[in-house]
Parts: structure tokens; sequence; C-alpha cells
């Protein structure tokens, strides 16, 4: 798998842990407030605790809405997260130090990034976290001389450090599972690529063989049976020419199916108007919208995949209109099938292909290990719309 889409997987991992962060964060600061209501120990400091709490809630719900609307960088899985010590750290010491109900809130620190596929950043967190722990008890031991630091600061500690450890493996081991299946798909899409490949070579080959062979014999029985009419017509040299015309434009037509000479010759742009007209010149109107693409590993499959949808489109649909579209677009190659036709229920594809019609989810599966998305919109008696993107 390339580096670049390997790293694109791990950043939408990253983006998908720092949105339920923030998710379940607020419901945290709620648990925080009515907590905050329950401390009746010395050095209490409502007012402070209070705004402390309103200004981390505010932000909160901010950075909640910034991660749902805006697409953030790698730094996002850290951002907040400082917040969220400081913030920690300033209630506890607000609520009254170490004997304040908020304590466990440290505990949960770690374990919130340990989901964001970054070891460092959780070691990180965790030990700021063991650190903070200490900090509240320094400040609350100097406040009052009797506190002190019992035991059991010591074995808390000791638990945040062990927290802090496990998180770290616990995040360690998911980017190794992560890494794993990256390459086990990377493996995947090198063999159906390479059996795509040879199908590709067997299909040119054939292709080749019966241009060559059985097309060539039947043009030159045409050819004979053509001159022995102009000197001895009669209707079963007629029959015949017809029959041979036929079978040579049933040929033509098997030769351009499995190998397509206008694509290997002119390109994909000049394959798609063909098959476009093609498809017109059977009771359905097709619209073409085509951009000059170049992109020579793919314009097969692209092309594979148009005939698939048009195809389908003239023999189900029973359309009037179809749209083919195909565009550059944000750095992905998009083509796009779209017909008035009766459309479908979109739960009868995984049924068709259970019962052996796999000519659509074959190429779906295709595009999806090319690197592209295949999105299908459909309702009965609404049409259909088909977006294929491939990456460029």
């Amino acid at each position: 798998m390339p580096h670049d889409e390997r790293t694109g997987i791990l950043r939408r991992h990253t983006r998908e842990a720092v949105r339920a962060t923030a998710v379940l964060r607020l419901p945290l600061v709620g648990l925080m407030a009515l907590l905050g209501t329950a401390v009746q120990v010395s050095h209490w400091q409502p007012f402070v605790f209070t705004v402390l709490l309103i200004v981390y809630g505010v932000l909160s719900l901010i950075w909640l809405v910034v991660v749902f609307t805006v697409d953030l960088g790698p730094w996002s899985g850290w951002t907040f997260t400082v917040v969220d010590v400081v913030a920690v750290v300033s209630l506890c010491v607000a609520s009254g130090g170490a004997t304040a109900l908020l304590l466990p809130v440290f505990f949960l620190l770690p374990i919130s990034v340990a989901f964001q596929y970054r070891p460092g950043l959780t070691a990180v967190v965790g030990l700021c976290t063991a650190v903070g722990y200490q900090i509240v008890w320094v400040v609350y031991s100097k406040r009052d001389d009797t506190v002190g630091f019992p035991d059991e600061v010591y074995l808390y500690f000791g638990f945040l450090l062990w927290l802090a450890a496990a998180t770290t493996a616990l995040s360690y081991v998911l980017v190794r599972r992560s890494a794993t299946v990256a390459a086990l798909l990377d493996i995947r899409r090198r063999l159906v690529a390479e059996s795509m490949n040879a199908e590709q070579r067997e299909r040119r080959q054939l292709a080749e063989h019966l241009h060559d062979g059985p097309l060539q014999s039947v043009l030159v029985a045409r050819m004979d049976v053509e001159e022995v009419r102009e000197t001895h017509p009669n209707v079963i040299l007629d029959a015949a020419e017809t029959t041979l015309r036929d079978a040579a434009s049933q040929l033509r037509s098997t030769v351009t199916t499995l190998h397509p000479q206008v694509l290997a010759q002119l390109g994909l742009t000049a394959a798609l108007r063909e098959l476009a007209d093609f498809h017109s010149r059977r009771d359905v109107e097709v619209t073409t919208h085509i951009e000059e693409v170049v992109h020579p590993e793919g314009e097969e499959l692209i092309y594979q995949v148009a005939r698939e949808l048009l195809t389908n489109v003239t023999k189900h649909a029973g359309a009037t209109a179809v749209d083919l579209d195909l565009a550059v677009t944000d750095g992905r190659i998009v083509l796009t099938v779209a017909d008035d036709g009766g459309g479908f229920d979109l739960s009868v594809v995984s049924e068709r292909v259970a019962q052996g019609h796999i000519g659509l989810a074959s190429h779906l599966v295709r595009v999806e290990n090319a690197g592209g998305t295949f999105d299908i919109t459909s309702t009965p008696g609404a049409g259909t719309t088909v977006v294929a993107s491939f990456p460029t």
C-alpha cells in the first residue's frame, strides 16, 4: 500500500477517535459539575471552580463543532488533550485539592487518547496525568501542613503510571494491527490487480485471435459469396450473404467488447463517446459531458465500468435518457452515470449477487481494489445514479 494511502487511513482513524472523544467529553463535564456540588472539603473555591468548569464546557462544545465541520490535521489528536490535562488539574485544585471527588477523572485522560493510533502521544499524556496528580497533592500539602503525603498518594501515582503504560501498549497494539490490516489489504489489492491484468491479457489475446482468425474467414467467405452472386444471383446466396454479414457484425462486436480498439488507439475520451453513440442507437438518449482524461493504468477499468453501467441501463432500467459524465474533481477521476429509469431497491443487489448475477458487483470490487469508490443512489420509480471515482 502506498505510504500516502496508509497515512490517510491512520489519519481517518485518528479523526474518528478525536470525534468520539469530543462527544464523550461533554457528558464528562456534566458529571464533573454534579461532583462539584457534592464536594464538602476544606479550601473549596466554588466560584473559581464554577468559572473554570463553564470555560471548560464552552471550549469542549466549540471543539465538538469544529471536529465535525473542519477537516483537521494530525495535530488535532493532542491539541485539546493539553486543555484536558490543564482543566482537570485546575478543577481539582479549585475543588479542594487532593481530597476532592474529582480525582478519578485523572484516570480517564490517558484512556481518551489511547485510541488515536499514536502511542507516543498516549505515553506523554499518561505521564503528564500522573505528574498532574502529584502537583495537585503538592499544592494541597503546601496549603495545609497537616496533610503531607500519605502512602495512598504514591499508590495512586503508581496506578496512574501503570495506566499510562497500559494505554500506551493498547495504542501500540492498535497501530500494529492497523498496519497488519493495511498490509493484508495491500496484498489483496496486488493479487486482484494481477488477476485483472491476466484477464485483460487473455481478453486481448482472444480478441486478436477472433479478429485475425474467424472474423477474417467470415469476411473472405462473404466476399466469395458476393462474387458468386454477381454472376449467379439467387435467393439462397442472398440469404447466405446476409447470414455472413450478420456473423461478421457479431464477431466485430465481440472483438470490440473483449478489447475495444478505439480505446487502445484513440484513448478513453473517444472510446466513451463511441460507447455513448452505440447505446444512443438503442432508443436511449445518452448525453455526455466528458473531460479529456489521461490515465493509462486505469482507462480500461473506467471504460469497462461505463460499459457495464450503460448496458444495465439499456437492458433493465427502462430509461429514456442517460447522462454520462467524466471529470477530474479534487484530484480524482469521477465517472457518473445517471438515468431516468424505474430505479430499484438497493437491497436487491446483494440478492442478485447470491443468484450469480455478479456483473455490477465484480466491477464494484475492482474499483474499490484499485483505490476507488463506488456509490449507488437509487429509488424505485425515481431513476438511478452511480458515481465511481478513481485515483489519478
